[in-house]
């Protein structure tokens, strides 16, 4: 299996990808490519939206790569996205895509435009973060094949599931790049925002989400503001999604951290699997 690797959004360091050929290398037969764009830095952004988006599409459209894998977060895939839906070839159907955060962008362009398999897990630079090995081994696994660093719920979910970045998602609503997610159960997970903003992003984003079969919340790192909120995270979602007729499902081990679990976006194939009763069905990767 041969990953490529590049950085929409914000750069990462040749320490980062070396920590990451080291975890790979126990991976028989897995080669990871990584673009030489996701060393570049311009500002804030790995490159120019040029640069980025030519490093994305390069990945993308290779007939020789199986996999998509995003580096980091932080900010700028929205700016490509549009861009890139329009010039993706038929390679590119064929790939899973694996990232999160603000690569919930494209992520949700690329599930709008049924295009691959797109993946909410670990990134290249979670390996910076304690126990930051075991979400690149748990990433390498998916792609492998391997369902043990699937999120819990998914075993017994009937309903196609996404998950996003409550940040990525609200500012995607009522954009282009928006997928339709009626009858979808949609996992929502943030950090570094105050409690008052994690209700202003629930306020916009539920507003956007009639219809959908539920909203699990992932964890919650909230900034201390300079008075209390009055309302932990799981409160405001419960209120938001009590306003807008939407069940709350509960928690889901999503987030920005090492342990953050992996939801492949559409059909549960976990439940599909489990339904059908097949043996060692495994999510397509």
């Amino acid at each position: 299996m041969r990953i490529a690797v590049c950085a929409p959004a914000t750069p990462i360091t040749r320490d980062d990808a070396a920590r990451a050929q080291a975890v790979a290398a126990g991976f028989a037969g897995v080669e990871l490519a990584f673009h030489e764009q996701c060393f570049v830095e311009d500002g804030h952004f790995a490159g120019s939206d040029a640069v980025r988006l030519a490093a994305f599409l390069d990945c993308a459209n290779d007939p020789g790569s199986d996999a998509v894998w995003f580096a980091r977060g932080g900010y700028g895939s929205n700016r490509i996205a549009g861009a890139a839906m329009a010039r993706l070839g038929p390679a590119a159907a064929g790939k899973a895509y694996l990232g999160y955060s603000d690569m919930g962008y494209l992520l949700g362009a690329l599930y709008r435009a049924g295009i691959g398999r797109p993946v909410h897990g670990p990134m290249v630079a979670d390996g910076r973060r304690e126990d930051g090995e075991a979400a690149l081994r748990r990433a390498l696994g998916f792609l492998g094949g391997a369902q043990d660093g699937l999120e819990p719920s998914l075993a017994g979910e009937r309903h196609p599931v996404v998950a996003f970045n409550l940040m990525t998602l609200a500012m995607l609503a009522g954009t282009p790049l928006m997928p339709g997610l009626a009858g979808h159960v949609v996992m929502v997970e943030e950090v570094s925002e105050y409690l008052y903003a994690v209700d202003r992003l629930f306020f916009h984003a539920t507003a956007h989400l009639g219809g959908i079969a539920g909203l699990r919340l992932g964890r919650v790192d909230a900034l201390e503001n300079d008075r209390p909120f009055g309302a932990d995270a799981e409160a405001i979602a419960r209120d938001w999604c009590g306003r807008h007729s939407i069940p709350f499902l509960g928690a889901a081990d999503i987030g920005h951290d090492a342990a953050n679990r992996i939801v492949p976006f559409g059909p549960n194939l976990v439940a599909l699997t489990c339904r059908r009763g097949l043996a060692g069905g495994r999510p397509r990767a």
